[in-house]
């Protein structure tokens, strides 16, 4: 605690004498700067240091005591008359720091070259300082608990950002995906979907880029491979190893270095279903948006399937919850449509917020405002689930709406006195990102830092 407490005081002096002094306290080399980082508190390493120092002294001490200290007669004479040889040539005001600096300096020296050393063999070829790397882990091991609720590529942008805050993360996805490679595995292997597993996986993985080629690489050639992705036959295969897909999840997390937890909401088999206002009722995940019908009721076959416990876990224990983005029905409903799951979020008395999409979503939600994203989701699980929902500020461009209009889809309108006499709280940000052909999405750094703003600005509020 001394070590810290001076370390920080030596910080904030030189800090305040560059503020008021420039001309006098010019920026410190960056070898400087790492030795001072190093002092930092949290990385648990100077307390190992000091324990190193500690028992070279006390191996010391035994060496001495086991030759019948003959070695410390010798060695005092040779330390006296070498101090007082110094002292006769340079005065002992002088000599004393001079030697006291020497000393620093072979400390420094070594300490340098050591973890130069160090930092060669775990980061080959990597710019980045051992110390920064070891700061940022301890900072993000001690992240919040955030569990993530929902599924596609709107979850697993969200994670991208997300990893930035935490490495305590847990995203808990649907599995009542049938259709396109996951369906195929399904129908013809027995298997629960991997794809959203998938996503998820790659962007908590810490090399994110490659992995995320890799795993959305699909084959174009091939008896019964075209189409298929490498990451669904890589969990497949993975399941069939295991047993389940709990534990093929936790293994890919284990070779792949992913930072935090992937789960399924269920391992049931479930296949989900919607009632349109026309009287149709249609079953299977991919099935509902071609329908393009507008939905009444949602539901799943079958009706309560038994939740994950290790999910439940994640939510009781959880500091922060967060419900998509994602489809309203078919990405983010249907992990709610497991009993045991929206009754473990209700029971959580901590921040929860629902991201709303920016666009409605042909098939789901067209027309859609945000007050109608709310009403469905609460109609589903019978009770509110959340406090504050995250609406886009912004509209996007006129590009962006004139090619989304093709297809029906418009902005996503904001009701606000609906939405108020709902009793959620709205945030509004600007948390969208367009690409040149106008598809519109998510921002993972932008969405991540609101999220995270909010929740630390709500701290003791539950």
């Amino acid at each position: 605690m001394f070590f810290n407490a001076l370390n920080k005081s030596l910080i904030q002096l030189l800090r305040r004498l560059r503020h008021e002094t420039p001309w006098l306290t010019p920026e410190p080399p960056a070898r400087v700067n790492r030795m001072v980082k190093w002092l930092a508190p949290g990385l648990l390493v100077k307390r190992w240091l000091f324990l190193s120092v500690g028992g070279v002294l006390i191996v010391g001490f035994g060496v001495l005591i086991a030759l019948k200290l003959t070695p410390v007669f010798y060695t005092g004479q040779f330390l006296g008359s070498t101090l007082r040889f110094l002292t006769a040539l340079v005065p002992s005001y002088v000599s004393g720091p001079l030697v006291v600096l020497l000393g620093i300096s072979f400390i420094l020296w070594g300490q340098t070259r050591t973890l130069g050393a160090i930092t060669e063999v775990l980061l080959p070829g990597n710019e980045t300082e051992l110390v920064d790397v070891l700061m940022q882990e301890r900072r993000l091991a001690r992240g919040p608990k955030v569990v993530v609720i929902g599924g596609g590529t709107g979850l697993s942008n969200l994670l991208r950002g997300l990893k930035q805050y935490s490495y305590n993360i847990t995203a808990i996805v649907t599995v009542a995906d049938d259709g396109g490679s996951s369906g195929r595995l399904r129908r013809e292997i027995g298997v629960l979907p991997p794809g959203d597993i998938r996503n998820c996986l790659s962007a908590l993985a810490d090399e994110e880029k490659l992995l995320t080629e890799l795993f959305q690489y699909r084959f174009k050639a091939g008896d019964g491979l075209v189409g298929h992705s490498f990451g669904n036959l890589f969990l497949t295969a993975m399941n069939d190893i295991t047993g389940d897909l709990e534990q093929a999840i936790a293994t890919s997390s284990k070779v792949l270095a992913v930072r935090g937890q992937v789960l399924p909401a269920t391992l049931s088999d479930v296949k989900l279903w919607a009632e349109l206002s026309d009287g149709r009722r249609v079953e299977g995940e991919s099935k509902i948006p071609a329908a393009a019908g507008h939905i009444v009721n949602v539901g799943c076959t079958p009706a309560a399937p038994p939740a994950l416990p290790r999910a439940i876990k994640a939510i009781q224990e959880a500091d922060f919850i967060v419900f998509g983005p994602g489809s309203l029905y078919t990405s983010i409903i249907p992990n709610l449509l497991v009993p045991e799951i929206a009754d473990a979020i209700a029971a959580r008395k901590v921040p929860r917020i629902y991201v709303c999409n920016v666009m409605t979503e042909p098939g789901e939600t067209l027309q859609y405002a945000v007050s109608d994203h709310i009403r469905a989701i609460d109609k589903a699980c019978g009770k509110p689930l959340f406090d504050a929902v995250l609406v886009q500020r912004r509209a996007p461009s006129e590009m962006a709406q004139q090619r989304y209009a093709q297809v029906g889809a418009t902005p996503v309108l904001l009701d606000r006195e609906t939405v108020l006499v709902s009793g959620r709280r709205i945030i509004l940000a600007n948390v969208m990102e367009e690409s040149a052909r106008g598809s519109v999405r998510h921002h993972p750094q932008r969405l991540a830092k609101v999220l995270m703003r909010w929740y630390s600005r709500t701290q003791g509020l539950w």
